[in-house]
């Protein structure tokens, strides 16, 4: 796809410099040897540092635990994913055409890189303060939504302290189904405590973790574990 500086610059906010900087941001690996990748480690290290510095100002009162565990939700692919087809940044991908016959332009891990990528991108064009801006403008409706209740121990972890404080077998998880095609998977996990007369529930997600994470969810509300307990 060609590059269209002023749709960039309007779904971005913001206002380039140096246009190779953002063409090369926007070329994923398997349309050329001058791809993305570079830029996209760049800018997971500075959105790191950026979500950081403003967990740290907005939740004075969070320990180190909970402000890592709210950064991990923050950073994570699903949600660069998903906040990457809210300004439909797929559109402008340059992709292989192997890639765009595969839906390479809706595929979340290609997304996720993708602003990772544009942000080094930004980085590189004007420094850190706008890649900062970049970011919070990014993040503004995530950050609203954001409080101490999404620090909580995510489902796996809680189960996994519940039965080691009760000296109980650990949980076994495995995946019992896969259905779909691509970036449509649905995976099925079931999640199993021996000993346990309720110990078998199944979960189903979007990817092998999110699966897991749903089974350990059941498997809690099954035992009478409270969410915000173990």
């Amino acid at each position: 796809m060609k590059f269209n500086l002023k749709s960039i610059e309007a779904l971005l906010n913001y206002r380039i410099v140096n246009q190779s900087l953002f063409e090369m941001a926007l070329t994923h690996r398997s349309a050329s040897n001058k791809n993305n990748e570079r830029m996209e480690y760049l800018g997971d290290a500075v959105l790191d540092l950026v979500v950081a510095e403003d967990l740290y100002q907005r939740f004075p009162e969070a320990d180190e635990g909970e402000l890592s565990r709210m950064r991990a939700s923050l950073v994570r692919g699903d949600t660069l994913a998903k906040l990457a087809r809210a300004i439909n940044i797929g559109d402008h991908l340059i992709l292989g055409s192997g890639e765009m016959k595969s839906g390479g332009h809706r595929r979340s891990s290609i997304l996720a890189g993708t602003i990772e990528a544009l942000i080094g991108a930004i980085y590189l064009d004007s420094g850190f303060n706008a890649s900062q801006a970049f970011v919070r403008h990014f993040y503004a409706g995530e950050y609203e939504e954001l409080s101490l209740a999404d620090a909580l121990k995510d489902p796996k972890t809680r189960l996994q302290e519940y039965t080691q404080s009760r000296a109980l077998p650990l949980p076994v998880y495995t995946i019992v189904s896969i259905v779909g095609e691509g970036h449509e998977q649905i995976f099925t996990a079931e999640c199993v405590i021996d000993t346990l007369s309720q110990s078998v529930v199944r979960g189903k997600g979007g990817s092998r973790r999110k699966a897991e994470q749903e089974a350990a969810a059941t498997m809690l509300e099954r035992l009478g574990v409270d969410k915000t307990q173990s």
